[in-house]
């Protein structure tokens, strides 16, 4: 090994930004995730809800949560009526998730609230809600990143990496995602 390769790159170890409470909360829910809302039979949305509620999740009645999403932190969700998170969602909210009006996160795609900022030394947390809005659908495999809001009946494609905001109506697509197409949605008054 070189001289090089033995220093360190950072000049300390990375500490969490995250208080105790905060810990200890996602310590208590985790253990709660894998006893009781993981193995719970896939029609049981009302227990997961409760169990998303009791940990201070913003879950409507009609809400659907699927027992192998993932959920980091219940406190910083919120779920409003016919809101769907569906298989292996991982929802990393240690910002704020809004799930609007009938909008759906298909399977194994990743709301991801948090990074990290690559010009500080100590890496500092950098956090920013995502916002789903009404009639949105986030489809299989995507990435929404921080401080991403998906406009009202806007479609994010399957496999897409979403780094900035979404336009109502917009359909975006790949790796970043683009603009494809305007969604007609000709059901919907628009109240333009």
């Amino acid at each position: 090994m070189n001289a090089n390769e033995s220093r360190h790159f950072y000049p300390e170890s990375y500490h969490s930004e995250l208080g105790f409470k905060n810990k200890l909360g996602r310590a208590m829910w985790g253990v709660v995730w894998g006893i009781l809302f993981r193995p719970s039979p896939r029609t049981f949305f009302g227990w997961r809800r409760l169990l998303l509620r009791l940990f201070g999740g913003k879950i409507a009645e009609s809400a659907v949560v699927y027992p192998s999403a993932r959920i980091y932190a219940p406190w910083k969700l919120e779920m409003l009526e016919r809101s769907c998170l569906g298989d292996f969602v991982d929802c990393y909210c240690v910002d704020q998730v809004t799930v609007g009006v009938d909008c759906t996160v298909s399977q194994y795609s990743y709301l991801c609230t948090a990074s990290h900022d690559i010009e500080s030394p100590s890496r500092d947390l950098t956090t920013a809600p995502i916002r789903l809005e009404r009639g949105s659908w986030v489809f299989a495999g995507s990435f929404v990143g921080p401080g991403v809001t998906v406009g009202e009946g806007a479609i994010v494609g399957a496999r897409s990496l979403v780094v900035k905001s979404v336009a109502p109506y917009d359909v975006v697509g790949g790796n970043p995602a683009k603009f494809i197409k305007k969604r007609k949605a000709e059901w919907v008054e628009h109240g333009e």
